[in-house]
């Protein structure tokens, strides 16, 4: 669907990992737009999906917890792909929501000009929204119009964060989910989402920011394809993190990497709580 990219996008600075491979987002990501008619503060949640595992159901729970919280809702859809099941699902859920729902068609670039009005419209149907737009967030295609049209629907309130202010992320967040990304990018099928990132260590020495995380799978043979032939993979996880980490953080970056393997870590409620993913929280709904 694009929502991480879209909020990127619209920040104009990554606060959000992106990958195209589903259930990338995990947690409630908070980011800040400051303009002069106002600030919108956007929380890019994890995608509603059918949860296969316990780490499905937090994500799932937080996702629909937020929809409860927010003052509008921005409904982000692939144009590229057909209305679905999933879609009608999630047009549920928004057709019972008491705020505005906004559609934004994404990916309007990979379509053709004449094919746009009829995807626009079959997506249109879903529910009544309160407006609907045609973006796309990889070129930048309507976005001042979606930023326009969103504050159109925010009701007056006062200014939250600082005008310079992104996000709320501490730094030890965005490093662990920089190294998810790469894994999402340099690996196949389940491995990239049996991972968990437990950043360990998080210090300054002198001018050099050094970091110590352990990504932990499921199985040996995941273990196995994480770390690659002569740790050749696990290194070219860690280059690419360390080269965006030095981009963000404005420091020379020592990323020391190790893999371990946590049984079934997905469904243990103790392990999910040791990464920062508390079931308990959205039971009592304070996630």
């Amino acid at each position: 669907m694009g929502k991480s990219t879209l909020v990127n996008a619209l920040l104009g600075q990554k606060i959000a990992i992106v990958s195209d491979k589903p259930q990338t987002t995990r947690n409630r990501l908070l980011g800040v737009l400051t303009r002069e008619e106002g600030q919108i503060i956007f929380l890019d949640t994890p995608g509603i999906h059918r949860p296969q595992h316990k780490l499905g159901e937090y994500m799932v729970g937080v996702a629909q917890r937020t929809l409860r919280e927010v003052d509008v809702i921005l409904f982000v859809v692939d144009g590229t792909r057909e209305v679905g099941p999933g879609d009608q699902h999630i047009a549920s859920l928004l057709r019972e929501a008491a705020t505005p729902v906004f559609l934004a068609v994404n990916k309007i670039d990979q379509l053709k000009k004449s094919e746009v009005p009829a995807v626009v419209k079959a997506y249109s149907t879903l529910a009544n929204f309160s407006g609907v737009l045609p973006i796309s967030a990889l070129l930048g295609e309507n976005l001042p119009a979606l930023v326009r049209e969103l504050l159109h629907l925010l009701p007056p309130g006062p200014m939250y964060y600082p005008a310079d202010q992104i996000t709320d992320q501490p730094e030890r967040l965005l490093a662990s989910e920089l190294i998810r990304e790469k894994v999402l990018y340099l690996t196949r099928d389940e491995v990239p989402h049996s991972v968990a990132v437990d950043i360990e260590e998080f210090t300054e020495r002198g001018d050099l920011l050094y970091i110590r995380a352990v990504l932990y799978v499921e199985r040996d043979s995941q273990k196995g394809i994480i770390v690659g032939q002569g740790g050749q993979r696990l290194k070219e996880i860690g280059t690419l993190a360390r080269q965006e980490m030095e981009g963000l953080f404005g420091n020379k970056v020592y990323l020391d990497l190790w893999v371990k393997v946590k049984k079934d870590w997905r469904n243990q409620e103790s392990a999910l709580r040791s990464f920062g993913y508390d079931l308990n929280l959205i039971r009592r709904g304070e996630a």
